[in-house]
């Protein structure tokens, strides 16, 4: 299954998003989606997968969760919107990356793009940056991926210039 991951549009539309996701089967957000338009547009081109973010606001938070555990093929995925990254967790999800280990971690918040194995868990973690205007980041950043079992492969990086 092919992914389409992106965080921190922060109510930021970019027809982009679509171009760069065509050949996706999901779209994926991991948080401060911004407004119940770019949720609806992302949902009506793919199925949309999203949690909320810190700075999504009451009609957001009553469409997703805070934390979201799911399966894609076999791999077990946990998105959140505040998570850390390797050797630094979020306090709030570190038991549950602990106790049940995903395959697949992902989180944003921080507009930092990361990709990193944790090898003292043992999952993948990704944060895919920030794809909306605001916020200090340069680049706005994409991820796309391949889930085939419980293996993720094929991850590009796709950078989006500030308009």
């Amino acid at each position: 299954m092919r992914i389409g991951l992106l965080s921190d549009t922060h109510s930021y539309w970019d027809d982009r998003y679509i171009e760069h996701f065509a050949e996706c089967d999901e779209i994926w957000h991991a948080g401060d989606i911004g407004s119940t338009e770019v949720a609806d547009r992302l949902a009506a081109f793919r199925p949309l997968r999203a949690v909320v973010g810190n700075c999504d606001g009451a009609e957001l938070r009553r469409m997703f969760p805070q934390l979201l555990r799911f399966r894609c093929e076999q791999a077990e995925i946990l998105l959140t919107h505040i998570g850390g990254y390797p050797g630094h967790y979020d306090r709030s999800v570190y038991p549950q990356l602990i106790n049940r280990p995903p395959h697949l971690f992902i989180c944003g918040h921080s507009h930092i793009l990361k990709v990193q194995y944790d090898r003292q868990i043992g999952f993948l973690h990704i944060n895919p940056g920030a794809a909306g205007l605001q916020g200090w980041h340069a680049v706005r950043t994409l991820v796309r991926f391949t889930v085939e079992g419980t293996t993720f492969r094929d991850l590009e990086v796709i950078e989006l210039a500030r308009q």
